[in-house]
Formats: structure tokens, sequence, C-alpha cells
């Protein structure tokens, strides 16, 4: 070694010497640094998040939820979305906008098996804000002239519906957004450490509270309307991701010794009979998860793997019943590493 060489290795040890140091302490603050759990409701269902931070959030992690609830909730008499339901003159807000154009574009990639208008058939069937009757096929008939995604448009700043009866509902897609939003809310913070859940609906990033990648229940379907059964199907490995379920196996009513679940598929106007009972998405966003999971619900097996085979950036893992009446599983190659158990 030439004494030029010795110079500059003499000036780059102390140097290095200071990043190891300065990443060791870096390291160690960042695992001092507590895990705040919070927990409430919103959207009608609970949500928990968990999160590193030096200080307790949840005031304005509600106070984010509370605007995504005056833009997209139904229940909320005060929303942008009850305004355009009522047919008031009202301009859409970001948020609202963010999930109609999502929706919309889910919509043509599904070929309507996703849609935000199907409500008024939601809540004839007994399911959703109101409580009905099982309707009659006339009735039905009725329903579906007010229902489909192309017949609501966005233009000069404001929803346009081709019939005032036409109702919009994103509660296929609203819980995912409030999960997203809280995401970004904590990412905005500088929290690199988080979990995020309502509803079922999940946003993870970095690390859990033992220092392991976040992991995720898939829940075992069973005929559990009081939701009291959490036997596991799989666990699934999430860190960094969006994921999102959607299933029959649990909101669903028997009348007449016939069972009724509450996908609708807004086509038919009738509940849908294929055999998938859960569908659980992973995407870059919770509301492409939630939406898509929804859509799978609509679609079956078949057709969801198509869309699927359309889009290699999405991860599906799909419980379907099987010819014998037997639970059976398919996923998508690419979620084969983030299968825990």
């Amino acid at each position: 070694m030439d004494e030029k060489q010795k110079k500059r290795l003499m000036w780059q040890l102390p140097f290095l010497t200071f990043l190891i140091v300065g990443t060791i302490l870096i390291i160690r603050q960042q695992q001092n640094v507590p895990y705040q759990k919070n927990a409430d409701f919103i959207f009608g269902t609970s949500y928990h998040i968990s999160y590193q931070y030096d200080s307790d959030l949840s005031a304005d992690i509600k106070a984010e939820l509370m605007k995504v609830d005056k833009s997209l909730s139904p229940f909320n008499k005060e929303s942008i979305i009850t305004a355009i339901n009522e047919n008031k003159d009202v301009e859409p807000d970001s948020m609202f906008l963010d999930v109609y154009h999502l929706a919309v574009q889910i919509s043509e990639d599904t070929d309507g098996a996703f849609d935000i208008t199907v409500a008024p058939l939601v809540n004839a069937w007994g399911f959703g804000f109101k409580q009905g009757t099982e309707p009659s096929s006339n009735q039905v008939d009725s329903l579906r002239q007010i229902v489909g995604y192309q017949k609501v448009s966005f233009e000069d700043g404001r929803i346009k519906k081709q019939d005032p009866r036409v109702m919009l509902d994103c509660s296929a897609i609203a819980k995912g957004y409030g999960c997203d939003m809280v995401a970004r809310f904590l990412r905005g913070r500088g929290v690199k450490n988080f979990m995020v859940e309502i509803g079922g609906e999940v946003v993870t990033c970095g690390l859990n509270p033992d220092r392991q990648p976040w992991r995720v229940g898939v829940t075992k379907p069973s005929d559990d309307s009081l939701s009291t059964s959490h036997e596991l199907q799989t666990i699934l490995n999430v860190t960094d991701k969006a994921m999102a379920t959607s299933g029959n196996y649990r909101n669903f009513y028997y009348k007449g010794g016939k069972k009724y679940a509450h996908t609708i598929d807004p086509k038919t106007g009738y509940p849908v009979q294929h055999n998938i009972l859960s569908a659980t998405v992973l995407a870059k966003s919770c509301a492409e998860a939630d939406a898509y999971a929804t859509s799978f619900m609509v679609m079956g097996l078949e057709k969801a793997q198509k869309v699927m085979e359309r889009h290699p950036e999405l991860m599906a893992y799909i419980i379907y019943s099987d010819q014998n009446g037997e639970n059976a599983i398919w996923y998508s190659p690419s979620l084969q590493e983030k299968i825990a158990e």
C-alpha cells in the first residue's frame, strides 16, 4: 500500500466509524420509541391502529377519519354523498372524487361487477342501512333501471345522475380508503412502522413491536352471522401492503329455508350464487384492494382469475367451495412467499 492509499484510508476510517456509530444510535433510538395503540368506531365498524411514535395521535387520526366520513358516509346526513343522493347542488371534495374515479376505473375493469350504484338493490334484499323484505321479480327489474355506474358522470365540477333516483354507496371501498388516509397521515408525521385496520381492511408499513413483519390472518369461512368464530385459514406477511377481504359467510340471512348472501350482482339484481366464500386481495392501496375483493365475490372464481392475469401487481387469496362442498383454496403464485402458515 503506497503513501497516497494510506492517507485516503486514514481519512475514510473516521467517517466510516461515525457512520456505523450513527446508524447504531438511530436503530437504538427507534427501538426505544414506544408503539401507540388506538381503537374506536367509524363507518359503523371498529378500527384498531398500532404505530411507533413518541406521542398519542388518536385525536388527529379520528379527525382524519371524520373527514372521510363527512365525504363518503351515507349514514352521515351532512356528508357529500348524502347531498348527492338527495340531488342537492354540491361540489364534491377531493376525497369523494378520489373514490369516485377509482370506483369507475374498477367498474370498467370488472365489467360492472363493482358498482357504487347498487345500493337500492342491496337495501331491497334486506341489507344496507335500510331494512327491506324479499323483493318480487318485478321490483328487482324496476330497481335495475336505476342501477349502473354508467348512469353517473362527473361534469362541470358536479356529479350528474341520469335519473334522480340513482343512489351512490361507497361502502365497498370507503373502509379501504379510510385506511389509506390514516396511513398517509402517519407517513406525513414520519411514522415508519404502523398497522391500520378498519373493519378488517388493513394497511401496514415497516415492522411490528416485535421487530418482525406484520402478519394478518385470513378467517376461515363458516356460517357465522354473529361473528363469534375467529378460526384462521392462513396467516399472511403483509408488510408494506394493503389488504382487504370480502365474504358472504357472515353477512347473510335465511328466509323460507333459503340462504341470502349480502353480495348482490348489479347486472342480475339478485344475490350471487357461485362458490366463492371469501376473497382477499393485496394491493398498493387499500381502497383498490377493497373494491377488487368485492368484485371477485360478484364475478366468481374463473372471472376473478382472468382479472388477476391482467393485473400482476395484485395478489389474491380466494376460498371457495369445491364440487364436493369442501373448502378449497386458490391464490396467485406471487402470494406464495407471503403465506406464513
